[in-house]
């Protein structure tokens, strides 16, 4: 490039500007307007394009006419000439297109996540937080903070721990949830979904909602119900003793952590209604099978007992209501135990409904994870099948295996 013979005037300065700001769009450019130009101005861009008449106020200078004029004068065309000038070109085209591209990747990355999978109920809590839009405009920030988010709903419901004791297992800093913290909102958004309840509004019901997913200050409060279990420890005592008398056992997180999971049978079935753990002690008497409510969504007495006797061996098979709410608990203790559905796919669902279409309503239904079918069965005949309903019919089948293996425990 030879000398700029002037091209760096100030009076040309708007022109460069306004061409450096066209080329860096990234799209093609064949015309660029100008202005608003001083009359100093206007007589600079007249003398650069050999034109005998000044321009107006506003010009619409050729981008090809620039380029051929450059070259012809100082050996370089407009985008070498702009670029020493005004600074390097942008490409603001690719730029977006990229931009796009990541945000798109984050959103996909969200559903896909394996805790909203499991969950799909949280695919409602990943719109809305799509819908806000990026932390700081960034992708970046953005897929920390949900990743953190995630992290500590993949750890609920908690084994009655206080919340700096989760933030500080889960996240590595005992502040992370504390009260006005992002995370702290994106979670408790999360739960809000999960438990089907409005966002809380006030800090009595942040912690409301804290200690419905198992973070508790004390481990009096969380109470499961168990039947026809006998284990070891202090808390296997008490399942021993209640099973041995036929009655239903009432264990305590503390009882829960005391329990000593030697002997824990092959199977143990999990109920979301208490009413169908009365209903089978009253049935089995002392040769209950093994079996454990859950009380609707489950606290963390529930979890943490469940979790040990997956642990041990035991293989969890779950049965609840079927309306929307008790596929989103089923998909929860699923999600965070491995429990397996038992008679909760779309045909047992169609089967229990016996073709009427009257009842309670099936409400806000998810994706059963574990059935494709499920939720689109329930949607199109809307009527909800409480456990009630079919209780008999289970525990008929589980009167029938014990049959087969020789007698129940």
């Amino acid at each position: 490039m030879r000398s700029l013979n002037g091209l760096d005037s100030a009076a040309l300065r708007p022109l460069w500007r306004a061409v450096h700001d066209r080329l860096s769009s990234g799209r093609p450019v064949s015309r660029v307007k100008v202005g608003p130009l001083d009359e100093e101005q206007r007589a600079a861009v007249a003398d650069l394009l050999g034109d005998e008449r000044l321009p107006g106020e506003y010009t619409t200078v050729s981008v090809a006419a620039l380029d051929e004029l450059l070259i012809s004068s100082v050996g370089a065309g407009v985008r070498d000439v702009v670029a020493v000038l005004s600074g390097p070109l942008e490409d603001r085209a690719t730029r977006r297109a990229l931009a796009g591209a990541a945000r798109t990747e984050l959103w996909e990355w969200v559903t896909r996540h394996p805790v909203v999978v499991a969950q799909p109920a949280l695919l409602e809590w990943a719109g809305a937080v799509r819908r806000a839009g990026l932390v700081g405009g960034s992708v970046e920030r953005t897929r920390d903070a949900l990743d953190r988010a995630l992290r500590v709903v993949a750890a609920l419901p908690a084994t009655g721990v206080p919340l700096p004791v989760l933030a500080e297992s889960v996240l590595g800093d005992p502040h992370a949830l504390d009260e006005g913290t992002r995370c702290a909102g994106l979670v408790l958004r999360a739960l809000a979904v999960l438990y089907g309840v409005d966002p809380p509004g006030d800090a009595q019901e942040r912690r409301a909602l804290w200690e419905r997913a198992g973070v508790v200050e004390d481990e009096l409060s969380p109470v499961v119900l168990v039947a026809g279990l006998r284990l070891g420890g202090v808390g296997g005592g008490v399942l021993r003793v209640c099973a041995d008398a036929g009655h239903v056992a009432a264990l305590t997180l503390a009882q829960v952590r005391a329990t000593s999971f030697v002997g824990t049978p092959e199977d143990v079935w999990v109920f979301e209604n208490p009413s169908v753990l009365a209903v089978a002690v009253v049935r089995f008497g002392v040769s209950c099978p093994p079996v454990v409510c859950t009380s609707g969504w489950p606290n963390s007495a529930v979890i943490v007992l469940l979790r040990g006797l997956s642990t041990a061996g035991a293989t969890l098979r779950y049965h609840g209501d079927f309306d929307g709410e008790g596929v989103r608990i089923a998909a929860h203790v699923m999600a965070r135990t491995g429990a397996v559905p038992w008679r909760m796919a779309a045909d047992d669902y169609l089967s229990a409904l016996g073709g009427a279409r009257v009842g309670t309503s099936v409400g806000r239904v998810t994706e059963a994870p574990w059935d494709g079918g499920l939720a689109g069965a329930m949607r199109e005949h809307g009527s909800a099948v409480p456990e009630e309903r079919v209780t008999a019919r289970l525990l008929d089948e589980l009167d029938d295996r014990g049959r087969d293996v020789g007698g129940l425990p």
